[in-house]
């Protein structure tokens, strides 16, 4: 049985939907742009596998967990699933993809130049590959299983040194995503309040993940217990695809590689 942190936000879990709803939208927003031969870097769970399997010729899903790449392969047996440590694509021949997508992945990544270049690589020219990961402008405290964040300017100038030309977007929300964002600023910085010591930011990472887990749950289930539907209705439709990054509650970049 699989047991679902917060980090990854189950579509199984009352509590998370508005943050399962926040990563799907990278799924929709990304569904007009992909085409032909799609890689998806970091598949995760196969969130948005199905919103872009109709869109493109074919598609392959790389993510580090085989036991998830298992199970994917039964529940798509239309597309290709391989596991991978990544950066480098080791596996991944150069000029290969008309599109790649890689959503919420690059905070997790040690190198992340390396990672956007090899992505850069693998594309066809002419090919376009499209990523999302948190504004550190908007997050909330900080994340243990985040290597870093950007701010909109720091991931516009890592990608332009890459890539032939950078179209930077974000994903924002309408006035419901703002009342269930302000409504969770509050309850996180209550919890905050404790943190005297700022340990949040002193602390190595691998000593907070675990108390960053309870507390997020505990957290999710609170907000759901006192907002009721305003937490399950959200939809994918609530959130929104923005031009100013800086409006977004995610950076969604699209970048392209010349002809």
């Amino acid at each position: 049985m699989a047991t679902y942190t917060t980090e990854i936000a189950s579509d199984k879990l009352i509590s998370d939907n508005p943050i399962h709803q926040r990563l799907l939208k990278a799924y929709i927003a990304a569904k007009p742009i992909v085409r032909g031969i799609l890689l998806e870097v970091g598949c995760g769970e196969g969130r948005g596998v199905e919103v872009l399997l109709d869109q493109v010729d074919s598609y392959l899903g790389i993510d580090k967990i085989q036991e998830v790449i298992d199970r994917l392969k039964n529940k798509f047996p239309q597309a290709v699933f391989q596991q991978a440590v990544i950066p480098p694509f080791s596996d991944l021949k150069d000029n290969s993809y008309d599109t790649v997508v890689s959503f919420q992945v690059i905070e997790h990544i040690q190198d992340d130049r390396l990672f956007l270049e090899e992505i850069y690589r693998v594309l066809k020219p002419g090919g376009k590959a499209i990523i999302s990961t948190p504004n550190i402008e908007h997050t909330l405290s900080r994340n243990p299983w985040h290597i870093r964040e950007y701010t909109p300017k720091q991931l516009e100038n890592l990608c332009k040194g890459i890539f032939d030309k950078v179209e930077p977007m974000g994903i924002g929300g309408n006035e419901k995503i703002r009342a269930y964002h302000e409504a969770n600023r509050k309850s996180v910085n209550k919890i905050m309040r404790f943190d005297v010591f700022d340990l949040q930011y002193r602390l190595p990472a691998f000593v907070l993940r675990w108390p960053y887990e309870i507390l997020n749950r505990m957290n999710r289930n609170k907000l759901h217990q006192q907002q009721g539907n305003s937490v399950t209705d959200i939809t994918h439709e609530d959130y929104t695809l923005e031009s100013s990054p800086e409006k977004g509650l995610d950076l969604f970049y699209v970048l392209y590689k010349k002809n």
